[in-house]
């Protein structure tokens, strides 16, 4: 079955038709064309698909396109602000955090929403709120450091 839906994405008001069986993920990457969302497992266990949905951290591989309308999705490509880089970003390129980039990006909006809730962490708070997100280059120290350099500002 076909359905038209309301939805935001990435500050952009848009209605798009979509099937009930649509992945957000399919959503954002097949129909909308935005790319810097990953598809690590199809399983919601990665994290590289996370998205931002109404401010909050939602594996897209998982979540029904269905259910965002009416709903604010920001992708990594909405992370930026006033078209500059999101401090997490400038702090991730800063720090050496970003290796082959692949969960960057889920990484990144997973934090730029834990920071919005959770402004002063401790590092062992932030490696907790990383739990779900899957990095198989790093051991987490520089991006737990940019993290930290971001709530530290």
């Amino acid at each position: 079955m076909n359905r038209s839906i309301a939805v935001t994405v990435n500050g952009e008001a848009l209605t798009v038709d979509i099937k009930d069986n649509w992945t957000l993920f399919h959503l954002i990457k097949d129909t909308l064309g935005l790319v810097g969302t990953k598809d690590g497992c199809r399983q919601g266990v990665c994290g590289s698909c996370t998205v931002l949905v109404d401010g909050m951290p939602v594996r897209s591989c998982m979540a029904l396109a269905a259910r965002c309308d009416g709903k604010v999705v920001t992708t990594i490509e909405g992370l930026r602000e006033n078209g500059e880089l999101h401090p997490l970003q400038q702090a991730f390129i800063d720090a050496g955090a970003v290796q082959c980039g692949f969960c960057t990006p889920g990484i990144l909006l997973t934090m730029a929403a834990y920071l919005k809730e959770h402004p002063s962490p401790s590092e062992d708070d932030v490696r907790e709120a990383l739990i779900g997100n899957l990095c198989r280059c790093t051991g987490y120290a520089r991006i737990i450091r940019a993290v930290m350099k971001v709530s530290a500002a």
